[in-house]
């Protein structure tokens, strides 16, 4: 019936894995890429972001932390497997505020993985041309090292890698 035909033409695990132009595609890193940590929102009005995640959604919501390094307050948002990173801008040279000023009413600004090896990742992502946007690491909003990578490189995507 339909059930044998099923699995007759589907392909098993094993001949998906064994397949080698899918093994040879995948390359060997010196470092790993880990879960994600967070989502970042640039936010126009950071008390109204706050207060609708906390108030509407009752999320756990965290205190306003200013990084001036960043040029940013950070609000963390709990959602259990990740989190939810409210930016704001701080000074007029905040990279959140010429964000806003091209997206008024806010949005998705960045996504944030974890690296075992932010070091090694830096590295071997310049030698196959993957733009990173600062000579070191960073210190983040969770007191870990940060670099960001450029989003034209990325496939239109802000990308932050944090040390886990």
């Amino acid at each position: 019936g339909l059930l044998s035909r099923l699995q007759t033409a589907a392909p098993t695990v094993g001949t998906l894995l064994s397949s080698k132009s899918f093994s040879q595609d995948i390359p060997s890193c010196l470092w790993k890429l880990g879960r994600l940590n967070h989502v970042a929102i640039a936010v126009p009005d950071l008390e109204k972001a706050q207060s609708f995640y906390k108030d509407v959604l009752g999320a756990q919501v965290s205190e306003t932390v200013a990084l001036p390094e960043h040029g940013v307050y950070t609000v963390f948002v709990e959602l259990g497997n990740t989190k939810l990173e409210l930016l704001h801008p701080l000074g007029e040279k905040s990279p959140i505020a010429s964000f806003l000023q091209k997206n008024k009413t806010g949005g998705m600004h960045h996504i944030c993985i974890e690296v075992d090896d932010i070091k090694a990742a830096m590295t071997e992502l310049k030698t196959i041309k993957i733009r990173i946007l600062s000579e070191e690491p960073k210190i983040g909003a969770h007191g870990k090292p940060v670099i960001f990578l450029h989003p034209k490189d990325c496939h239109g995507v802000l990308v932050e890698l944090e040390q886990a």
